[in-house]
């Protein structure tokens, strides 16, 4: 807080500072034009009064009577006068008083909004307004600033989960190359293509992850380059299984396309982009699918009230934790982080998939499939 706030009066007191400005004007100007007004109403009666009481007296008699008229009128005036005044003072005094507790109970809710904008500020991004719990203005206000605050939360929990996980995801091929570099210098290792063909594949391996990392950054903020073209799902579907299907059988995987209604659709998409998603998503089923199981690359319309296509992989494995689900398609995500990745993947093959496919305006989704096995889908719009 600077010293310029610190000597700036809060809201409350300049709120309740105008309720007693308005009360006090009000007061001193029933005190100051009320006594003129009766004064005016007491003298035109003391006027009409002077002749009417002496009309059927004598010169005498009607001029004491008039004269004790008279004295009555402007003691009444005077009385009348005075107590306006009280009153005016009474008034004033308490309107302060409805003022300040009106000005507190306004400016509570803003002075506590205006301490979590401040601890926002500050980094504490788990500060919340506390008054999202209202029913008027203030609190649909307080409601928009915590889902704000819950925003920035996630997206910076997620950024430093990124960082730690991209740090990990590059530290353990630089230190196989430093290692691997290291033992042959030193003649650990003798000078042959095995220890190079290692140093290489690491190397690989760290700018697959670059490159991925940079696919996903590109997609995020829409800068991805698109070659958009007039593209028929069968024919993606039918070319990615030709391309696994070495790959499936020394697995002992049946591989197959089903095009069903989807045989005869066609898609506004990069080609190679869609086939490097269905590539991922491929790679990944046969990774995590049993031996003698069966994997189908599908095609078929999207059930979304949006229309267009939809290409899932239905496998047959374990399934994927209900509490893992929305997370599949998050950065370096594993369903068990106990397990190492010793397959040569940079660890964001789903965040690719997803990242591409909503650059075509499209969307990525998976759920565990009744009897066993996961379906890992993409809807992507129809040519239009």
């Amino acid at each position: 807080m600077t010293a310029r706030q610190l000597r700036r009066p809060g809201l409350a007191v300049r709120l309740a500072v105008a309720f007693a400005l308005v009360a006090i004007g009000t007061a001193a100007a029933v005190a100051v034009f009320a006594p003129p007004i009766v004064g005016r109403g007491f003298a035109t009666m003391q006027a009409g009064g002077a002749s009417a009481p002496g009309a059927g007296l004598g010169r005498g008699q009607g001029a004491g009577l008039g004269s004790a008229v008279g004295g009555y009128l402007a003691q009444a005036q005077q009385e009348a006068a005075t107590t306006i005044a009280i009153i005016a003072v009474i008034a004033a005094a308490i309107a302060s008083l409805v003022g300040i507790v009106i000005a507190w109970w306004i400016a509570r809710p803003l002075v506590r909004l205006e301490q979590a904008a401040a601890s926002v500020a500050a980094g504490d991004l788990a500060a919340r307004s506390g008054v999202a719990g209202r029913g008027d203005e203030l609190g649909s206000l307080g409601r928009s600033f915590d889902a704000m605050a819950a925003d920035l939360e996630r997206n910076e929990a997620a950024r430093r989960r990124f960082f730690a996980d991209a740090a990990h995801e590059m530290k353990t091929p630089l230190a196989v190359i430093e290692a691997t570099t290291a033992a042959v210098l030193d003649g650990v290792y003798p000078h042959d293509d095995r220890h190079l063909a290692t140093i290489r594949d690491q190397a690989r391996l760290l700018g697959r992850v670059v490159d991925d990392l940079r696919t996903v950054s590109l997609a995020e903020v829409g800068a991805l380059p698109l070659a958009l073209s007039t593209v028929r799902p069968a024919e993606l579907v039918e070319g990615a299984v030709r391309s696994f299907a070495a790959r499936a059988e020394t697995r002992g995987v049946a591989l197959s396309a089903d095009l069903g209604d989807g045989a005869g659709l066609e898609i506004r998409a990069d080609r190679d982009r869609i086939g490097q998603v269905l590539g991922a998503l491929l790679d990944n089923a046969l990774r995590y699918a049993p031996d003698g199981s069966r994997i189908t690359l599908r095609a078929e319309p999207s059930p979304l009230p949006g229309g267009g296509v939809r290409l899932a992989v239905l496998d047959e494995g374990r399934g994927i934790p209900p509490a893992d689900l929305p997370h599949v398609f998050d950065r370096f995500f594993q369903a068990d982080p106990a397990r190492d990745r010793g397959t040569a993947t940079s660890g964001l093959g789903l965040a690719i998939v997803k990242a591409v496919v909503e650059a075509h305006g499209g969307h990525a989704g998976a759920t565990n499939r009744e009897g066993g096995g996961t379906a890992v889908w993409i809807d992507l719009p129809v040519a239009g």
